[in-house]
């Protein structure tokens, strides 16, 4: 490949929506939570501040994975006991602070460089006043406490504080933070460094109210070398794609993304090439050959999908849930979200807060479902009409949405009345 070939946006598509098990169903025969894990990997964390979506992300890429399935990887025989300990045997995945300090499902066998790439992100500017915010010396003491804490136990939020406040000081429980039309203990602002770092992760609910535990311990990845290696695979993952996509989606400094970027290409371990289609579109592209946007993918991993696979991937109905991770990442997303899917299927140019109805690769439409006992009833807005045989295809979809969460699903085509999501 090179920079007078272009990788066009549908030779792009196509492969990501391959490797993230979107034109082909993750491999079935392993464990359920094997292969959970294997999709949360290939997606690079499933986000799961609405658990629901997190387990249609992972249900949806797999055949006969439910939101069971997804549980029982997070909490393996987890005893129904209050307070509930740990689960006792080790996760395959662990519901934990991810990119942009935000809740994701990950796999345990990643934490390693997971944690050791967050943490190694520069922070951005400080939010809050300096008589709120904690020191580095008293953060570093909270995340400690909040590790020792939660070491084979499950603690309820109030539970973590009491136990952060004996272990540190009356300092780390004052009300400082506004939140919510109340107040925080000071303690909490670090709550998901906590996360980042492997000191924090989700435990099972105990009752209506969320619970925290300690993740199986690791040792974490060289932070330069766990940050090139989260680089590489998101580039594999989301490739071709610029320093300006990467620290987008990782919510890091700009400057600081392109210095690791440059790093990289320099040590041979990303290669860049051009990607985009050039004046006259992809028929010209393909026939002429023309310069598209630099970009950057994996060295070795240039070798992009033609007609007719491409096309055979790029084929089809498929429903992605709340802030699924390939609305959130794919880029250019002006390709991805064409036309009317801009003004409807976006919120104030933030993908992620409608769950999205794709056709042949680009989203075109949104939906919502609503779930009264054991039935949901899943609402499908396109945005232009589908053929018969995309309709069947929809319906067998709406149909694998029940299946996951474990209900009967009806289809009904017609407007979404339900604002995005905040």
């Amino acid at each position: 490949m090179t920079k007078s070939t272009p990788i066009t946006w549908s030779a792009a598509s196509a492969l990501r929506l391959e490797r993230q098990f979107l034109a082909k169903s993750a491999a079935t025969g392993a464990p359920a939570a094997d292969v959970a894990a294997d999709v949360a990997a290939a997606m690079l964390g499933v986000h799961a501040q609405v658990l629901s979506a997190a387990e249609l992300s992972i249900g949806l890429r797999s055949e006969n994975i439910t939101r069971s399935d997804v549980r029982e990887a997070l909490w393996p025989a987890a005893p129904h006991t209050v307070p509930p300990p740990a689960p006792a045997s080790a996760p395959s995945l662990v519901k934990t602070h991810g990119p942009r300090g935000t809740v994701h499902l990950l796999p345990a066998r990643d934490l390693p460089m997971w944690c050791a790439a967050l943490t190694a992100v520069p922070d951005g500017p400080a939010s809050l006043a300096p008589g709120v915010r904690l020191t580095d010396d008293q953060a570093g003491q909270v995340v400690t406490a909040i590790g020792d804490a939660l070491d084979g136990r499950c603690l309820t939020v109030d539970e973590l504080g009491d136990e952060v406040v004996a272990r540190t000081g009356p300092w780390a429980g004052d009300l400082v933070m506004p939140a919510f039309q109340t107040m925080w203990p000071r303690w909490r602002q670090v709550m998901h460094r906590a996360g980042q770092c492997g000191a924090l992760s989700f435990g099972p609910h105990r009752g209506r109210k969320v619970t925290y535990t300690r993740p199986p311990r690791f040792t974490p990845l060289p932070p330069e070398e766990a940050t090139r290696l989260l680089v590489r695979r998101y580039l594999r993952a989301y490739g071709p794609a610029t320093p300006r996509h990467f620290a987008r989606w990782l919510a890091a400094p700009p400057g600081w993304a392109r210095d690791v970027f440059a790093g990289l290409a320099g040590d041979g371990e990303i290669k860049e090439v051009a990607f985009g289609d050039p004046v006259g579109g992809e028929a010209g592209a393909e026939q002429a050959g023309g310069e598209g946007t630099p970009a950057w993918v994996a060295a070795g991993d240039t070798v992009f999908p033609d007609p007719p696979e491409r096309d055979e991937l790029l084929r089809g109905v498929r429903l992605l849930p709340y802030f699924d991770a390939y609305v959130i990442a794919a880029q250019p997303r002006e390709r991805l979200f064409p036309g009317a899917a801009r003004e409807r299927a976006l919120a104030g140019g933030q993908a992620g807060n409608f769950p999205v109805l794709m056709v042949d690769g680009t989203v075109a439409g949104v939906w919502h479902q609503l779930r009264r006992g054991r039935r949901t009833t899943v609402t499908v807005e396109p945005l232009g009409r589908l053929t018969a045989g995309q309709e069947r295809e929809l319906a067998a979809r709406v149909e694998q949405v029940g299946t996951v969460l474990e209900a009967r699903a009806e289809l009904v085509i017609g407007e979404v009345t339900v604002g995005a999501h905040a």
